[in-house]
């Protein structure tokens, strides 16, 4: 059986046809699986476990389904949905992770999983600001507001995140290769599977003829979805891009 990984889903009630092919591929392909990897960024806003809608309880049942079924799901918080608490993670049946993981698989071979923003370490304002974001006081702070107050606050940040990022070159959006490369020689792994920048690539770092880093980057779920499947028995890595209304046939 496979580990499957994902990324940057972005679910949300103004896109309903991605939510309906995001419980088609819990259905119909993630239920073959030994363990689902969700890298971050599952619902586009996440204004603390308190905002029960019908979205986040559609996607609890069916993420809870694949638990019932023991197949583990595990969740790293992205920068859309770090709020995503304890509360929220039981109704799923899925772990939370810190925000980043080393798996070794069964052949030894290790992963670093991670969202991937805190790659992006050429963009000062906005490690600053997740820093800021990230602190437990300011979270609490937050979480102790009415939710109404909680979404008129997160519709002001995000307008002027928007509006700060059209100007940001290429350079700050992207991940900082000689970190993700640190990070990789540090845990003694040569593969890095991430989202949050929404540019799906295989990067091919050489270090030698016989030793090549993989960093993969997950794609972002719109008219398709984006997965990568790993087969512990072969250490087969399999990067797949798919369309969400045909997930039943894939």
């Amino acid at each position: 059986m496979s580990i499957l990984f994902i990324s940057d889903v972005h679910l949300s009630t103004k896109s309903p046809y991605i939510t309906d092919g995001f419980l088609r591929f819990l259905s119909y392909r993630a239920v073959r699986a030994k363990a689902l990897y969700i890298l971050g960024d599952l619902f586009e806003t996440w204004l603390g476990d308190d905002d029960y809608n019908l979205l986040h309880i559609s996607i609890a049942k069916a993420l809870k389904a694949l638990n019932q079924r023991r197949i583990s799901c595990y969740f790293i918080h992205g920068n859309h949905d770090f709020l995503l608490g304890q509360r929220y993670a039981r109704a799923c049946g899925m772990t939370l992770l810190s925000s980043n993981q080393v798996l070794k698989l069964a052949s030894g071979k290790k992963i670093i999983i991670l969202h991937g923003d805190i790659l992006c370490a050429n963009d000062n304002s906005y490690q600053l600001f997740r820093k800021f974001l990230r602190h437990i006081i300011v979270q609490r702070l937050f979480l102790s507001l009415p939710l109404s107050i909680r979404s008129r606050i997160f519709s002001a940040i995000r307008s002027c995140c928007l509006q700060h990022t059209k100007y940001k070159s290429k350079k700050k959006l992207n991940i900082n290769l000689k970190i993700a490369t640190d990070m990789l020689i540090q845990n003694h792994a040569d593969i890095m599977i991430h989202g949050h920048t929404h540019q799906p690539a295989i990067h091919k770092i050489y270090r030698s003829k016989k030793n090549v880093f993989r960093i993969i980057v997950l794609g972002c779920w719109n008219k398709y979805g984006s997965m990568i499947e790993v087969n512990e028995k072969n250490n087969d890595i399999l990067f797949t891009e798919f369309p969400l209304y045909e997930i039943k046939k894939y």
